[in-house]
This record gives C-alpha cells, structure tokens and sequence, in this order.
C-alpha cells in the first residue's frame, strides 16, 4: 500500500484507501455523487447543462439523506451562469470571472475552455469523472479519494490532450472547493521568513480575492501551502473548520474567492506566474494533490484530523508498518563545529552524544570538497581527504560502536561556483543564456529539469550511502530560485521547468529510498522553506526553523502544527544565549520546548559540564517514555500565550489514552498573580491517572498524585510559575 500511495503521489494522483468504512456513489436519478468517510460527506452533481456543480462539503450525512441542490442561472447580464454556478473543475471560458481551476490556449489562439461530463466510474472510495470542452479535443479527468478513517479529500487532475496540435496550459489547480453562502468565514494561514517562519494569519473573507502563493521555483516560508477555513463562532475546540494543503514542493498558488452570490470558493494547484506547459499531442499533465479535511471540533480537532491523516497516509512507513518509525534522539554537530569538522573533532563530540542516550549523531556541513565556508565545495560530493585521512569509515565504526546510528549533511540541488563540478559543467546551473547569474548563499542552483543532472545526482548520492553505512540524510535546500532558465530546452518548453524540475526532485529522493529501504531523510531549506505534503510524502522529518531559541520556537512550533503532524517536526536544544536574539535561558526551558516534536540536541557539548550533562541524559530518558504519545499521540492546544494567561500549554494524549504529555511554559511573569487552573482534554474520563513532573520535582501542594480523567478535565492542573522563561513538563500515566 505504501509503494502505491509513492506511485500516485508521484503521479499526481490521490492516496491509497484505507480498511474502513468509507463509500463513494452515484446517484443516477438526481446525477449525485457521494463520498463519505470518517465524519464527512462530500457531494456534487451533474446539473442541467452538463456541468459538475458542488453540491455539500460537511458533517457526515446518514446515508439516505436527500441531497439536492438547485438549479442556477445568471443573476444579470453582468454575471452569467458561469460565475455563479459554483463549478467543480471551471474552465476559463463561457463569461468566467472567478478564478478558473484550468486555462489553456489552442494552437490557433482560442481561449475559450469550458468543460462538461462526459463518464465517470466509481470504485469503492474513489470517484473519477471525465470531462471534456465542448467542441476541442481536451479532456481532463478529476480524481476524488475520500480517507475512510478521517474524511480527508484528495483530489487531483489529469489534463489529456487528444488533438493533432499543441495545447499550451497556461493554468491548472489540482481542485476547486465551493462553501455555501455565509458572510462572516475567517482564512487562517502563516506567514514568515528565515528564522521566522510560521506566523500565524487571521482574515475575514469578504467580497473579492485573497492570495497565498509561492513564487520561488519551491514552496517557502513566506506563504505555507495550507489553510483552515472558520465561521465566525469556531474555537479551538468547537464549531466547523475546513483545512486543506497541496502536496507540491515548487511554485503554487491558492486563491480564496467571495463569489458573487456570497459562497467562498478554493482553488489551488500550479501558481500560473511565469508559467507556461506545453501539452504535446497525445500527452498528459498530472497537477498536485489538494488535500482537504473538515472538523465539526474547531481548528484544534481540524488539525489532529490532518496530523492522523499524515501520519497514516503520508509520512513514509516501513515496510508492513501502519505508522512510520519513531523519529530519534540525535545529535547534530552544526552548532559546535559550523565549517571545522574534521575526525578528531567529531569523535569527541560523539563520545559525549552518547552518554547523554542520543541514539543518532550527525555531521553537519564543512566535510566534503573545499568545503571551508559558503563560498566553495557545494556539488563535490567526496571527502574532503585533509579532515578525514582515512574516509568517513573509522568515524562511522566508532559512532556505530557507542549505540549510535550515523547521519550526514548534504544540500544535493545546489552548486557553488568555485567547485569542480561548476567547472566541469557551468551549463548546469540553473540560468538564461549570456544573462548574470544571482548567488544566493554564494551559491546557484542546478537545474534538476535536465535528465543529466537529475541523473547525476542520483548517482553521487547512491555512491555517498552505497561506500559508507549512512543511515539518515539531513537533505538541505538553502535558496530559492533566480533566472528560472532551461536553455538547452526547445523555447515552447523551457517554462516547464517549474514542474519538470519538482517531478525530477521527487524521482531522485524514490529511487534513492529504492536502493536503500532503511534510509531516513530530513528536508530542510533554510529552516522550514520548503515544507509541504509533496516533500513529506518522501522525507521522514522536517526542519520548521533554523530559529532554535526555545521561546521563539514554541511561536513558530504551534504556527507549524496549525497544519502538520508533530511526529514529522523536529526541534533542537542548542547553546544560550541563543545566537538569533542573545536571549538566555536555563537549560530545562530548553528542553521543554524541545521535546514537543522529534528533540534533537545541536549545542557545542564540548563547554557542558556534569551538571548539564546530567540535567540533558535526565529529560532524554523522559523523552523516551512520552516520545510515543508526542510523536503519534493527539495535540491539544490549551493554551496560546495571550493577555489572559501568558503561558504556552499544550498536551499530547496517546492514542489509547494511556498517557498524556502535559508542557506549560512562560516567557515573562508580573506581580504576585495566581494564574488559571489548567483544564485537561482527550483523555479517558473514567480511568485514573497518576501525575508526576518529568524532571522528578515534587508536585505543588495544589496538585494531587492521583486522580481521575474526569478530575482532570474538569478540575484541572492548579500550577502558577514564577520568573522569567520558566517551564513544567508532567506526565500523566493510566494506573486502572
């Protein structure tokens, strides 16, 4: 199941179907079609003029609920049927003015595009509808794949040129999504840049446009390819929420329409900026997969809705696994080295690893080529023969030996101009002919679009992990995109380069995986730049920041799980005071912010003494016994920091409720003020639970060593904190 959900993710197509109970079906009589899973039904229809009208998108129906939706025609002569329809799949033609999910032009310079139902078939939970215009011989088939345990949609599109001429697609979304007419919805979305990414956004969508996009050839973290979607009394934790993302790494874009009659509608696939894909006859083009999932809980229950859906169905699985594997304690070696690696160096970094109970050790930048600094090395892939005389073996056994697997940096996508690789092919680098070339991070990128260079890469990096027994791949991507030029392409296919480069990205990171099953891969771009379900759907872990101060990362950690599964976000402790804002902390604050995702540990080791050393090998051990529940459990946001209570509070509940997670930290106090009691949630209200701070202080006074789930939830956890950046971490574990 996990190599067919690889193949259609790869293909451009939805996921894999699951053992429960989930239905797609037709309604003949009324041309309705339905699906349903988890606790959500969504519906849409064939109307009277042959074209594919949303019809329900919510709370799961009972099955022989009547589903009907009227007929619609132009509200004047401004707005004609095509614009108040809310369309499926729109076609930009027949009087549009809303955002169209596909635009093409014809070799003879027509526009006009409007699509109609030609078949479909329907297949346990999945429903495939062809269409095709009017008259031209473009045809496209939309993909419905509804998740029988969680409701989440897949939809995709695969757009078939059967004429004897070229098509030129100017715009192609994987999906459009219509909500029914109501005026007070709110986008939520994030924002940011280097170091700050995940900034969480609220707007209220009125009348007219809001775009999310992605210019830079991938996605970034000036806008995050996500969503959720509220009514006006949605909270945390009641009320509807829509969420969705697209699963694509390069260029996208969504747009969030009020139409005329007042329905917001979603689309969201390619971004059409500087885009431009030749469809040859006979040929086919695959857009992203938009996900969408709804939630009658509010954002909080939309979100552990996508974090289960990603853990069950996106997140690479071992083979005959229903979850992926654990994430483990590592180490890296960034932080104390930076560019000045060399055997000694990290020999003695990884004996001190070890002690503490990390269980992967991985080297950073700086020990490959004349690689010294930024500025030279990248694209030589070989050991740099002065730091390590004798290859990377002897470092690897002597990991290997203290308990520990072994991991290495690479940034496989990207050349420096001072590297033999850049001498030897300089047409390789990503450029338009005879124009200056920008360096970002005195670096190009390679132009992966390119089959040589798609091959090449594969190549070195199978050379890399066939000669030396590496078991994990820090996968970095530290620019975005700049003359975005294929010369060597013919000119009516050098803007395919946004797709084809992407495609080929995917390819090499599969076949990789292929060859070596056991291989586990973090993507990072500069922190959390390139962060999607595309790239997930191949990488184990992701990097959300490079922003590792502990208080700023609990801002940017809840930005991150709006949308995505803590079991794939990784979060460091380094040194303090931190390097980003000089801010000191004590290494327990640390260590609590941590541990909310897969912790890994980046400090220079070599200036910790036995105190810190014994304070970190304390809350690894804690680690260990909540990793579970964190990596696989349920997110419960309590608390985000706000005028009523300044503390960040989060709890994490095991599956089977057996154990909970409970993180309360702060950045500043005032006065002599008693905060909140701090209510539970998720766990079993009839079971008792005992309490216990993982550090092993003893509890408050205020909090007794046992009680009930009900006692929990309802009495809740009395703990005020005292003084600058002060942390608590409690586990709660089932007794009867």
């Amino acid at each position: 199941m996990r190599k067919l959900l690889r193949a259609m993710l790869l293909a451009g197509v939805g996921m894999v179907p699951g053992m429960a109970a989930a239905q797609a079906s037709y309604d003949a009589a009324n041309k309705m079609f339905r699906l349903d899973g988890g606790e959500v039904t969504y519906a849409f229809k064939i109307n009277a003029s042959g074209i594919l009208q949303s019809v329900y998108w919510g709370k799961r129906l009972p099955d022989k609920a009547p589903l009907a939706a009227p007929e619609l025609s132009g509200l004047s002569g401004f707005d004609v049927a095509a614009n108040v329809v809310p369309q499926e799949y729109a076609g930009q033609g027949g009087g549009l003015y809303a955002e169209p999910a596909l635009k093409v032009t014809y070799a003879d310079g027509n526009r006009d595009l409007v699509l109609y139902y030609r078949s479909h078939q329907i297949a346990k939970d999945e429903v495939r509808v062809t269409l095709s215009d009017l008259d031209r011989p473009l045809w496209v088939t939309l993909i419905y794949r509804i998740d029988p345990e969680t409701g989440v949609i897949a939809r995709t599109a695969t757009i078939e040129n059967r004429g004897q001429t070229d098509v030129r697609v100017d715009q192609a979304a994987g999906a459009g999504y219509t909500l029914p007419v109501a005026y007070d919805y709110r986008l939520h979305y994030s924002t940011g840049r280097w170091a700050a990414e995940w900034t969480l956004q609220d707007r209220a969508l009125t009348a007219g446009s809001t775009v999310l996009e992605s210019r830079r050839g991938s996605t970034g973290s000036q806008n995050n390819p996500w969503f959720t979607i509220t009514r006006g009394d949605t909270t945390e934790e009641n009320g509807p929420a829509w969420i969705g993302a697209l699963a694509w790494s390069g260029s996208w874009r969504m747009t969030f329409d009020q139409d005329v009659t007042g329905r917001i509608r979603v689309t969201g696939g390619y971004n059409p900026f500087d885009f431009a894909y030749r469809l040859r006859p006979g040929a086919t083009m695959a857009t992203p997969i938009f996900y969408t999932g709804f939630s009658n809980e509010g954002r909080g229950g939309a979100s552990r809705l996508f974090h289960r859906f990603q853990r069950e169905q996106i997140l690479p699985h071992r083979e005959g696994q229903k979850l992926p594997p654990l994430r483990k304690v590592l180490y890296n070696s960034w932080e104390a080295t930076e560019f000045k690696v060399d055997e000694a160096g990290q020999l003695a970094l990884a004996e001190r690893a070890a002690k503490l109970g990390v269980e992967r050790f991985v080297m950073d930048d700086g020990w490959f080529g004349a690689r010294n600094s930024d500025k030279a090395g990248l694209g030589d892939w070989t050991v740099n023969p002065t730091k390590f005389p004798n290859g990377l073996k002897p470092l690897i056994d002597r990991v290997k030996s203290l308990g520990m697997d072994f991991g290495l940096w690479v940034e496989p996508e990207m050349i420096n101009p001072d590297s033999d690789l850049y001498r030897a092919h300089p047409d390789w680098a990503m450029q338009f002919k005879a124009r200056p070339q920008t360096e970002g991070r005195n670096q190009l990128v390679l132009n992966l679009a390119r089959t040589d260079v798609r091959d090449h890469v594969l190549q070195v990096l199978d050379d890399l992990v066939t000669k030396n027994d590496i078991a994990f791949l820090k996968w970095d991507y530290n620019r975005n995109w700049s003359e975005p030029g294929w010369p060597d392409a013919d000119v009516n296919d050098q803007q395919t380069i946004y797709v084809a480069y992407v495609r080929n990205l995917y390819w090499i990171i599969d076949e990789l995986r292929k060859r070596h099953p056991g291989l586990e891969i973090e993507s990072c771009s500069g922190g959390g730049g390139r962060v999607d379900l595309g790239i997930m759907s191949r990488t184990d872990q992701v990097w959300p920041s490079d922003n590792t101060d502990p208080f700023d990362r609990l801002m940017i950690q809840d930005g991150f799980t709006q949308a995505y599964a803590p079991a794939a976000m990784m979060a460091w402790v380094t040194d303090s005071p931190n390097w980003v804002n000089n801010r000191q902390t004590t290494l327990s604050f640390r260590f609590l912010s941590a541990m909310q995702g897969g912790l890994g540990i980046g400090t220079n080791l070599n200036k910790w003494g036995e105190a810190e050393m014994a304070t970190a090998r304390y809350y690894v051990a804690s680690y260990k016994r909540i990793r579970e529940t964190v990596q696989r459990g349920d997110l419960y946001r309590l608390n985000r920091a706000d005028e009523a209570d300044a503390r960040w509070t989060n709890l994490y509940v095991a599956a089977d409720k057996s154990q909970a997670a409970l993180f309360t930290l702060i950045g500043s106090t005032h006065k002599f003020d008693v905060m909140p009691t701090i209510t539970l949630r998720g766990l079993d209200p009839d079971a008792r639970y005992r309490i216990e701070a993982m550090d092993a202080t003893p509890l408050p006074a205020t909090i007794p060593p046992q009680a009930s789930g009900a006692y929990w939830m309802n009495h809740g956890v009395d703990l005020t904190l005292r003084g600058d950046f002060q942390g608590v971490g409690m586990i709660l574990t089932r007794v009867r």
